[in-house]
């Protein structure tokens, strides 16, 4: 009776509103990330002297925190997840100013700072929100022709992407960059004006080549072969030989224990040595099922907040989880950037869980019926 379709209360409108194929797909990729974890991680805590569940406490803690913002986000409506948006970029980008002063630095970038004994890496937040933010400037100029939507609208594409980039961070600006155009050009970017920003972030890459010496170096070792080859991307290429097509069994890997950052980056690695090939096609599975039927989703809906939004939401998600397994599997420059919900990491798992909870009520069914024209 709690879930019937009579009942009103708030629990039981999203239940029958809420989008259960793009909810299964999530939880399942959470739960292979606390599974993962437990394979991953011991040998990288116990190399750098933590003691073997380190990581696995820490990631068994964030991961329900996660799970449980999503669902709650999951539940607002339009003009919450508005307002939230518009908060919590102005509260990450003040974060992100203050690693210029007290960020911790680590591979060459300062992007962390430690709070209450954990590091957070603001940049990580900055994306879900600025991205919904974006979506929201460009709906107001339709609503209301004299609103400058799109003129705000690059004016904070062009501070997000120096502040990060200033970081520096090349990879999330390359994305910022990818998405922003993606929704412009959804919101009818005429294909010259597309062409020449394509042109503009090109020269930007040549750009940060010379002056990013650890750029400079990933982008070597990429155009490197055999020997040549970085440390780790050696190791992940034997993990996938040595896990073939059903993968050496849960815990019998023997590759993952010699991998550095085996737990975060290079996780993609440790699921093909234990449990094969079959399962990193069912992982890729799960991102496509979530990009595609978003984007079917949100092309259905005439609100343009809903298509900008949603899209761009599904792109940023699909496009992070494209370069962690490509950087893995040595099909472009390695680039710190975590697989969402499987990587170990706190800020990248709660601001990957925010940026989906937005996306889940975004998407709900009929969640336009009350959306008007102020904020």
């Amino acid at each position: 009776m709690f879930f019937s379709h009579n009942n009103r209360n708030l629990i039981a409108n999203w239940w029958w509103t809420v989008d259960k194929v793009l909810l299964s797909c999530v939880s399942i990729l959470i739960i292979l990330g606390m599974l993962l974890t437990f394979s991953a991680s011991p040998a990288v805590a116990t190399r750098i002297g933590f003691d073997n569940y380190h990581f696995i406490k820490r990631h068994f803690f964030f991961a329900p925190m996660a799970y449980m913002i999503m669902i709650a986000l999951s539940m607002q409506k339009l003009k919450f997840i508005r307002r939230l948006s518009l908060v919590g970029y102005l509260a990450a980008a003040t974060l992100v100013i203050c690693t210029f002063f007290f960020g911790e630095a680590n591979k060459g970038a300062a992007r962390w700072l430690l709070i209450c004994g954990f590091s957070l890496q603001p940049s990580e937040f900055v994306k879900p929100f600025f991205i919904v933010t974006t979506a929201w400037l460009l709906d107001g100029e339709r609503r209301h022709p004299e609103f400058p939507g799109k003129l705000l609208s690059f004016s904070l594409f062009s501070f997000t992407a120096l502040l990060i980039f200033c970081q520096p961070d090349i990879g999330m600006t390359m994305v910022i960059t990818a998405v922003w155009l993606f929704q412009f050009f959804l919101n009818g970017m005429p294909l010259l004006l597309l062409g020449v920003f394509g042109l503009i972030v090109i020269c930007s890459g040549f750009v940060a080549y010379f002056v990013f010496p650890h750029f400079q170096i990933r982008i070597h070792q990429f155009l490197a072969s055999g020997s040549e080859l970085s440390y780790q991307v050696k190791k992940s290429l034997e993990a996938f030989q040595s896990g073939n097509l059903f993968g050496r069994g849960p815990g019998e890997g023997v590759v993952r224990s010699s991998i550095p950052d085996a737990h975060t980056d290079f996780i993609y690695a440790v699921a093909a040595e234990e449990y094969g090939v079959f399962l990193c096609l069912a992982i890729v599975s799960l991102y496509m099922v979530i990009v595609i039927r978003t984007m079917i989703i949100s092309c259905k809906d005439n609100n343009l907040f809903i298509i900008l939004s949603a899209s761009g939401l599904a792109a940023s998600f699909g496009l992070q989880s494209i370069i962690n397994m490509a950087s893995t599997l040595h099909l472009m420059p390695t680039k710190g950037m975590t697989l969402p919900f499987i990587s170990y990491g706190g800020s990248s798992i709660l601001a990957t869980a925010i940026g989906i909870g937005m996306l889940l009520a975004i998407t709900r069914k009929n969640v336009h019926a009350e959306d008007k024209d102020d904020i």
